[in-house]
């Protein structure tokens, strides 16, 4: 059980399987809240990314790096434009 892929895999796992059970208990009229917060926790991977392409390392890692830090940019501005749109829906149409 020393093995960090290992360990890695199986943190993957549970957390998957406690994030489907906290969403399928939370009502839906929360769920424009809850996808805020998981966007702002979103914004931590890009600041990992950073970080895992600005260490140097070998060319690989910086490349992967790089792709990170383009793909969780991207989740986080469709996140927060998918609760705009969904906040737009709550809007009274005189205001």
């Amino acid at each position: 059980m020393n093995d960090p892929v290992l360990v890695g895999l199986i943190i993957l796992v549970l957390a998957s399987f406690v994030g489907f059970e906290v969403i399928n208990k939370v009502p839906p009229t929360l769920h424009t809240p809850l996808m805020s917060g998981s966007n702002a926790i979103s914004g931590i991977a890009v600041i990992g990314a950073l970080l895992m392409a600005g260490a140097g390392g070998t060319d690989l890692s910086v490349i992967f790096g790089l792709i990170a830090i383009v793909l969780a940019t991207v989740n986080v501005v469709g996140g927060f434009l998918v609760t705009d749109r969904m906040l737009q829906m709550f809007k009274r149409k005189g205001a």
